[in-house]
């Protein structure tokens, strides 16, 4: 049944999957499958969705919201909107980069979800932090920040960032290889009725990201197509936290450790 869909509606299957995929970012994702990705070869269609549509404990006041300049990694600069407050926030200071949390607003449940914007010192720095990120065991636990302190110059940019990609040779070049193998391919998962081995053809991914002074709005989508054949230390009592250049963030559900949404915001203009 579903090989008949394949051979004579392959065009309407790919429609139905982008259908589901915006339906389940509640419209935030379209158009994930391209043209001719889904062909009569092809056997099965795996999709995942997440959204996240978040609110933050301590809104921005948008009235305070001001342009100012953003430092690119190439030594230009931009003008961007820089959101702002006085309150006290959660920052911490370790050598070469600082970490603010951002809470958002709870729910009825225990779960508690925060926005950590990983800023360097350096306005080239961001390559360094990352590597640093990648390369030191447990990182995220372990640089976090746990109390609110006072802050001096506060900014935080606006942006909006979207990406996508086809993610079947960077896998491969990580080291995956048996779903895109013919000869084992996904047995342990699934069987074809005609009797051919299956494997992943291509992987899609696609996200979406915006953040703003009301909280942040995201969503990402995973498609895979398969065919036949805490330490506290001295915190001072008021800290600038400045992101007018290239930083990391990372929405992270705090009481499971689980990571949502991570990336790297180098031009907040460009969304």
């Amino acid at each position: 049944m579903f090989y008949e869909w394949f051979l004579h509606l392959a065009g309407e299957v790919r429609k139905e999957v982008n259908t589901w995929v915006e339906k389940h970012t509640n419209n935030v994702i379209k158009e994930l499958i391209p043209d001719g990705a889904v062909t009569n070869l092809t056997r099965l269609i795996f999709a995942n969705a997440i959204y996240f549509k978040g609110a933050w404990r301590k809104k921005f006041d948008r009235s305070k919201t001001n342009k100012s300049l953003f430092h690119l990694l190439n030594g230009n600069k931009v003008q961007v909107p820089f959101m702002t407050s006085k309150e006290d926030q959660f920052v911490r200071e370790y050598d070469n980069f600082k970490v603010l949390g951002l809470p958002y607003s709870r729910g009825k449940d225990k779960r508690q979800f925060t926005m950590y914007v990983y800023l360097p010192n350096a306005k080239d720095g961001l390559k360094s932090l990352v590597e640093k990120m990648g390369s030191t065991s447990n990182f995220l636990d372990n640089h976090i920040p746990y109390q609110e302190v006072e802050v001096g110059r506060f900014l935080i940019p606006k942006f909006k960032m979207g990406f996508g990609f086809e993610a079947c040779n960077i896998l491969q070049e990580l080291g995956l290889v048996l779903p895109f193998n013919s000869k084992d391919g996904l047995t342990e998962i699934a069987d074809s009725s005609l009797g051919e081995k299956l494997d992943v053809s291509s992987i899609y991914h696609k996200a979406l990201v915006e953040v703003n002074e009301e909280g942040t709005e995201a969503a990402a989508v995973t498609v895979m197509a398969v065919i036949g054949s805490a330490r506290r230390v001295q915190i001072p009592k008021k800290v600038d936290f400045v992101a007018d250049h290239p930083f990391m963030f990372v929405i992270r559900e705090d009481v499971t450790g689980a990571v949502l949404f991570m990336g790297q915001v180098t031009n907040p203009s460009a969304g």
